[in-house]
């Protein structure tokens, strides 16, 4: 008996999530909400410059202000580069010279944030200004400002791909009917968690440990690389994540202000906490997604992919973060560029550039919104010069579900699914819609000024990707086993350890409904606990869509082991063979009596001679580590979207979306949709509003809510999700991870659709976001041309 039961809290079920229980009366604990006695609040001191020598520093005498030269510490290096790459560490604070606006120079400590902003005003700088390098453009041309010492210019290090033997382009690409090439750029973006970054250390005298509540996704690998900056063993530093108010990747990295409270705490032996402020976020914080493509794909004259050439570059930013490098979305988007389409051959080269901005730090998607992005506007560039719809076009290029399992040119299987009956149903569901937008425009007095546009796009996401991965694509995070712990307590209730943390996507409630459905244990009787390296086994943490994969497959593993002991247990009390007693429902089922589980833990705990001297099985705790017999489960899907663009004023507003997705079995399929619409909302937010810029000296040109532009509710459409479901056979019950997909293809969904209204004015845009200028200007110079032929009549 595999002990897998279908309930009405069990994998399958939209339970409402035991989190929000806390969350929705303010009784979460984040790192703010922690105060200890005696604590001091850290203030940074920030470059003001973008490239400079730092000559020198004047700080008041005998406060509590501290500089690289009193830390004495080395700088964060990133492991598990490629041979080639050139490592550009970070300091934990600035030492002769300044990278970008923000970086970290010194750090001043007071009783209260205020006062210790007060006394961080104080310090002055000695800045001798440095020529800049502010786009992957000034950062490869020949004489350009060079970051690091010792390099022979910006470039970090280049990805070469070639499914051909030779590298050349085959001969009879070049004379291929369809031939679309096509520059394609996403903006700079600050990644924008409701909750900033925050960390708080103190030493613990009792346990001989400093303590380090901050709020990450990854408590083991901080663990791991504060303890290799500070040179203090492991087993003396605990890391603890409270309550973490949304990562999206950012959290994903060791930051220096993790290593300076700990280093301070340890120093001063007195709590010192670091709290994020916005203006810090949007101007120091590492940042995402700033990426050119430039892409020519070769067709036939029905729009059928014959090959796809790219040439992409990544800006990096001034340094490398810990622990996945600033290579990540470098080495990720060349991968990604094929995404769910049959391309019979394809060329790419990928590189990471250094330039004065913040350091680059993975974000949702990871470099698949870009490569999504930059192929699906290649695929209706092809769509037009075939004269095909562009859904059509997509169609006949996406892998058939016959096909799976399919081996892609760079050695990625894609395990499952049907790829083109996910367009199919999004296009048919999209149709009536745009019918309706543009019905309704037509009603209105302003509708001549007003277009209405219609896009797709398609998209995979590797999810849950485990050793096999890591290892084989040389990925700078290697996982271990994913481990989960349980323990059946004498009052029948279970406790679950996970070295994996949540920072929103409902954790604690799905990692109970997979305890259920094993168990058959009431979801208030499972209790997660998560993101505390002192109660868990080691995990690299959450990322990359692995939570539900990993940590429910380890979850499963440990509740069927233990199910087994409680299956002995069982037929001892009940009098009965092991094999005649099955757990299910809560209870321990005989022949012709039942036990609950509560009934059997309290006798194992307290009278465990009962079941033998010495008692077997010898524990009602679990860990399991679990692991993929494949190198990861891929999810995937369709996005359509209707959007109006008024001509006159360039807005553009999004009338309607619809997703269709299949992440295989849904342990939540609410969590699983609220999971889809925040990625959409993220990929809106790409696609027409955010930005970080910078002006020719590298001052951010957004430091406030006012000038870094967020989505809000009244810029978001009902998003409408359908489901696919083929489950995966390499995953426990058959799941997925549903975390990235779907931030991976709206933008271009939005960009698609604004190009699907505009082409009846001639213009057509490829770089984001859409503001109403870019969008201004791509009008107005389609109609120049246009004006020019008139007048030359």
């Amino acid at each position: 008996m595999d002990g897998t039961q279908r309930t009405q809290e069990g994998i399958g079920a939209s339970v409402i999530r035991k989190e929000d229980a806390r969350h929705l009366h303010g009784r979460g604990q984040f790192v703010g909400d922690i105060a200890l006695p005696g604590m001091l609040d850290a203030a940074i001191v920030r470059s003001p410059a973008a490239h400079a020598r730092l000559r020198g520093m004047r700080r008041p005498a005998g406060s509590l202000i501290f500089t690289a030269g009193d830390l004495a510490l080395p700088d964060i290096m990133a492991p598990h580069l490629p041979p080639a790459a050139r490592q550009a560490a970070m300091p934990v604070l600035a030492k002769d010279r300044v990278r970008y606006v923000g970086e970290p120079v010194a750090v001043a400590l007071a009783p209260t944030r205020a006062r210790a902003e007060d006394l961080a005003e104080t310090v002055e700088l000695d800045l001798d200004p440095l020529p800049v390098a502010m786009s992957v453009e000034q950062a490869a041309a020949e004489g350009a400002a060079v970051l690091h010492d010792g390099w022979p210019g910006n470039q970090i290090h280049e990805f070469r791909f070639c499914s051909g033997q030779d590298g050349a382009l085959p001969g009879h690409l070049a004379q291929a009917p369809i031939k679309v090439e096509g520059v394609y750029r996403m903006a700079r973006q600050s990644m924008n968690p409701m909750e900033g970054k925050g960390c708080l250390a103190y030493w613990d005298d009792r346990q001989d440990q400093l303590i380090l509540h901050t709020s990450t996704q990854i408590p083991h690998l901080i663990r791991d690389g504060v303890s290799d900056v500070l040179g203090l063993p492991r087993s003396q530093l605990r890391v603890i994540a409270p309550d973490v108010g949304g990562g999206f990747g950012y959290k994903s990295i060791l930051q220096a202000e993790e290593v300076l409270v700990c280093w301070l705490a340890r120093r001063l032996r007195r709590p010192v906490r670091w709290l994020e402020d916005r203006r810090e976020h949007l101007i120091a914080a590492a940042n995402t997604r700033e990426q050119l493509y430039r892409v020519t794909a070769y067709a036939d004259r029905d729009g059928r992919l014959l090959g796809v050439d790219a040439d992409i570059a990544i800006d990096a930013g001034a340094y490398s973060v810990y622990p996945f490098t600033n290579l990540l979305d470098a080495g990720m988007a060349a991968g990604a560029i094929p995404g769910p389409y049959d391309i019979p051959w394809y060329r790419s080269r990928s590189r990471a550039l250094a330039t004065n901005k913040p350091p680059v730090a993975p974000y949702r998607g990871v470099a698949r919104p870009g490569a999504c992005f930059a192929i699906e506007q290649a695929l209706d560039a092809v769509a037009r010069q075939a004269g095909r719809p562009a859904w059509e076009v997509r169609l006949a290029n996406l892998i058939p579900a016959q096909a799976m399992p399919y081996t892609t040119l760079n050695g990625r299987v894609y395990d499952s699914g049907d790829y083109p009956e996910a367009l199919r149903r999004a296009v048919e569901a999209i149709r009536p819609r745009a019918r309706q937008a543009a019905e309704s425009m037509a009603a209105r007095e302003h509708a001549a000024s007003h277009r209405i546009g219609v896009g797709v796009a398609c998209f995979v996401e590797l999810t849950g990707h485990g050793m096999r991965a890591a290892h084989d694509w040389k990925l700078p995070v290697r996982p271990a086993p994913e481990p989960a712990t349980v323990r059946l307590n004498a009052d029948g209730t279970l406790e679950v350890r996970l070295g994996l943390q949540s920072h929103g996507q409902g954790m604690e409630t799905t990692m109970a409904q997979v305890a259920h459905e094993i168990l058959g244990l009431p979801l208030d009787a499972v209790r997660v606990l998560h993101g505390d390296t002192g109660l868990s086994a080691f995990s690299t943490g959450t990322y990359a869509s692995r939570g539900m994969v990993m940590g429910g497959g380890a979850v499963a593993g440990a509740c069927r082991e233990l199910a087994r002991r409680l299956q002995r247990l069982g037929a001892v009390l009940l009098d009965c063979d092991a094999e005649d007693v099955a757990v299910a429902h809560g209870r321990i089922q005989g022949p012709s009596a039942s036990l609950t589980l509560a009934q059997v833990a309290r006798t194992w705990h307290e009278d465990c001679g009962a079941f033998g001297n010495p008692a077997e099985p010898a524990s009602l705790e679990v860990t399991h580590g679990y692991e993929l017999p494949g190198e990861g489960a891929f999810s995937y899907g369709a996005h359509a979207a209707v959007v109006d663009v008024d001509l006159e004023t360039g807005y553009v507003r999004v009338v309607d979306y619809l997703v269709v997705e299949d992440c295989g079995v849904a342990v939540n399929p609410m969590i699983v949709d609220g999971q889809v619409m925040g990625g959409v909302v993220q990929g809106i937010g790409s696609a027409l509003y955010e930005e970080s810029l910078y002006d020719a000296a590298g001052q951010p040109q957004a430091s406030t809510l006012v000038d870094y532009l967020l989505p809000s509710a009244g810029d978001v459409p009902f998003v409408h999700v359908d489901h696919l479901h083929h489950p995966s056979p390499f995953t426990e019950f058959g799941m997925k991870g549903v975390g990235e997909g779907g931030a991976i293809p709206s933008a271009s969904v939005v960009c698609s659709a604004v190009n699907d209204a505009l082409d009846g004015e001639g213009a057509c845009l490829s770089e984001l976001p859409l503001s109403p200028a870019r969008v201004l200007r791509a009008l107005a110079g389609a109609r120049r041309p246009a004006a020019r032929h008139e007048e030359a009549a």
